[in-house]
């Protein structure tokens, strides 16, 4: 999907990005804030314009991926069956020209061509217990092209003499950065049974490592033999870690230099790692990427900069932030296939009318998973959801009513998309914020799309430093060959 490069943007031109983005959030704030699962007892089609309805009716997955989205399959052409209304064009145009771009310099991972669950760019045991996802993500954030790292390559810039990682959970990549990358790597985590995983893990690596160093002594180079010092620690959104700053050892020059790291820090812990590098003389540079924008604190960790703050119609309630943590390559691609899980929306939004009529003062209530909604019957699905959610599974139904309303899946499909449509510029909002927040502080930042969507759909790494690097990161975003 194209979109807006940061790189290359001017101060002037970011700060007019956010008062673009606040103007179109509140033009469609309808859409935005609409639960979907509501989508009946709302009547949130017919809040759509009576153009819309008519050019979006009717389409199926396939046809919502293509001309809504604008992500057809590999050389299909985009070709209306009818004019579109300027309206819904325009929205579509904008939705495209104002995100940030989540299109890396690569389109398919190419360590994963042959294997689609082992990256081909990781040894064996880096990739023992780690999901092809975060596979992808560690050696991203690792390597780039020409062998270079990011991480590696933003610690000798800036002359750091340790590496935080913070969130670390299972201590995947703090592994990687210390054992495969040879940094010095502190690793910060609250959970403390994460904390003894990463720990235990650390040991099969280095047991590993070992072994493969003894069979092919000349192949096999660890970069370290040192693990990385795993924490139990929480690191509070508005108070200083003390913890985070203490050095592993003595520096060499007498000082301590920090680079903060966090591999999608959920919610207000990424606005932690900002509030840290601007505050701590000792955190010289930082590389983040964030996740979980629903969990942030509001005010406080939204909006961050002052430019934003004055901006009227700035504020993204809870529905917003959520809705930007939404997979929209993921989707496309379900739409594309049009496999019988994209009914899932329609049923929960029918259930929720058999629960309103059974217990009014009951909304939105949450229902745990029913496993094989695909392969259920309407009415089958909403008995299971009824006793899932404290109410009689026998109520007595209006099979008629149900069954027109599955009738309406592809308009619920429909309303969704124009929803996901919307997302990124949710998150191109969260994410300029942070960038205009450190730019007034005096320092530099640049988002770089180094993941792959598909595999990683929060792509966009932070990256800050405290003194100008120039070009230094623009071949950070390609992929080596």
């Amino acid at each position: 999907m194209p979109g807006v490069s940061v790189r290359g943007l001017s101060h002037e031109k970011r700060r007019q990005l956010a008062v673009n983005l606040t103007r179109v959030l509140a033009l469609y704030r309808s859409i935005l804030d609409a639960y979907i699962i509501e989508f009946f007892t709302d009547s949130l089609w017919d809040t759509l314009p009576s153009s819309w309805q008519e050019a979006l009716d009717g389409l199926k997955p396939p046809q919502l991926a293509t001309l809504l989205l604008g992500m057809p399959r590999e050389g299909e052409e985009i070709r209306y069956r009818s004019v579109w209304p300027l309206t819904l064009l325009a929205l579509k145009s904008t939705a495209c020209a104002l995100a940030f771009t989540r299109t890396p310099g690569f389109q398919t991972p190419s360590e994963f061509l042959e294997n689609p669950s082992q990256s081909s760019r990781l040894a064996a045991p880096f990739r023992k217990h780690v999901k092809p996802k975060k596979q992808h993500e560690i050696r991203r954030l690792g390597e780039v092209r020409r062998r270079l790292e990011l991480v590696k390559k933003l610690s000798d810039l800036t002359g750091c003499t340790q590496v935080v990682d913070v969130g670390s959970g299972q201590g995947h990549l703090s592994r990687f950065m210390s054992l495969g990358l040879g940094l010095m790597v502190k690793s910060l985590e609250g959970n403390p049974r994460l904390v003894e995983r990463a720990q235990r893990l650390d040991q099969e690596l280095l047991q590993a490592l070992d072994k493969m160093e003894k069979r092919h002594p000349k192949v096999v180079q660890r970069a370290s033999r040192h693990s990385p010092h795993h924490i139990v620690q929480w690191v509070s959104p508005t108070a200083l870690c003390d913890e985070l700053l203490l050095p592993l050892e003595a520096p060499c020059q007498g000082s301590t230099r920090l680079l903060l790291t966090g591999l999608h820090a959920c919610g207000d812990l990424s606005v932690s790692l900002l509030r840290h590098f601007c505050c701590c003389s000792e955190v010289v540079a930082l590389a983040s990427v964030g996740c979980c924008y629903m969990k942030l604190s509001e005010p406080g960790s939204y909006p961050l900069s002052q430019w934003v703050t004055g901006l009227p119609g700035h504020e993204l309630p809870y529905r917003l932030r959520e809705g930007a943590c939404h997979a929209l390559e993921d989707y496309a691609k379900r739409l594309q296939k049009a496999g019988p899980g994209l009914q899932a929306h329609c049923f929960r939004a029918a259930l929720e009318t058999v629960i309103r009529r059974a217990c009014p003062e009951l909304r939105r209530p949450g229902v745990q998973g029913i496993p094989r909604v695909h392969e259920l019957k309407i009415e089958e699905y909403v008995q299971q959801g009824l006793q899932r959610v404290g109410l009689d599974p026998q109520l007595p139904l209006d099979l008629a009513a149900l069954w027109a309303q599955q009738a309406q899946g592809n308009r619920v499909v429909a309303f969704f998309s124009l929803a996901l449509l919307l997302a990124p510029l949710v998150e191109t909002l969260i994410l300029l914020d942070r960038l205009l927040y450190l730019q007034e502080q005096g320092f530099y930042a640049e988002l770089l799309p180094i993941f792959s969507p598909e595999l990683s759909p929060r792509n966009l790494v932070l990256v800050a430093t405290k003194t100008p690097l120039g070009q230094a990161f623009s071949v950070l975003e390609t992929e080596d060959n």
